[in-house]
Formats: structure tokens, C-alpha cells, sequence
């Protein structure tokens, strides 16, 4: 790995566990094997340690947009993982549902009403364990 490529590896798992939590990234990296370590040192790269890291949006505005993408394509469990990384982004419930709204319009009702039942399931889960820990 040269040292763009490392720096850019390091700012990746920096952001990555900044929005996702140690947990989730612990998790993802503990169960990396031969066969899916390079996906894993890919997304850290591209989607981390480049469009995420990127100056001009927060992580708010990209939460926001990553969640309408990820509805609108119907990929559910990134959407409950990224439901839950609001919890480290800063976006609301109040921009998440704002989020979906849009998802309805432009990439159709049913991938709309999907996530916002993923929503509510992952929030009841969140509000949960807040109940569970104080």
C-alpha cells in the first residue's frame, strides 16, 4: 500500500467509526477473512476514506442523502445501519422521515414504506436500550 492509499485507508476507518460506532466497525473488521478483506479495505478507501471525508457536506447532509439512496434502491439492512448511525451524525427523525418522503416521490411508494418501517423498528430498538441504560 503506498502512502496516499495508507493515509487515505486511516481517514476511512477514522470516519467509518466515527458515523457507524467501534462496535459495528470492530465487528465488520473481526469478521474479514482472505475472500472479503479487500472489499472491506475498499470501502474503507472509497466510501470512507473519500466521498465521506470530503469538506462541503456534514454528516448530517450525507446521512440524509446516504439513507434516501439506500431506500430507494431497497438495500434494507444498510438502511437500519444507517438509521442507527444517526445516532453519531446529527441528523433527526424529523430528517430522516423528511428523507423518505422524498424516496416515496421520485423512487416510488413501496421502497418509501419499506424504509420507514425499517426506521421505526431500528428507532424502537435505539429507544430501547436508552430505556434499558437510563
Amino acid at each position: 500500500m503506498d502512502d496516499v492509499t495508507k493515509n487515505r485507508y486511516r481517514t476511512g476507518l477514522e470516519v467509518r467509526r466515527s458515523v457507524l460506532g467501534d462496535p459495528h466497525v470492530d465487528r465488520a473488521e473481526d469478521a474479514a477473512t482472505d475472500f472479503d478483506r479487500p472489499f472491506q479495505q475498499l470501502i474503507t478507501e472509497a466510501a470512507w476514506g473519500t466521498v465521506w471525508a470530503r469538506p462541503g457536506w456534514s454528516k448530517r447532509e450525507r446521512s440524509i442523502v446516504t439513507l434516501a439512496l439506500l431506500a430507494a434502491l431497497g438495500h434494507d439492512e444498510e438502511v437500519a445501519m444507517h438509521v442507527r448511525a444517526t445516532a453519531n451524525t446529527g441528523a433527526s427523525r424529523d430528517d430522516i422521515c423528511e428523507a423518505f418522503l422524498h424516496v416515496a416521490i421520485y423512487a416510488g411508494v413501496p421502497a418509501a414504506n419499506r424504509a420507514f418501517k425499517i426506521a421505526k423498528e431500528v428507532f424502537a430498538q435505539m429507544d430501547g436500550a436508552k430505556t434499558a441504560h437510563g
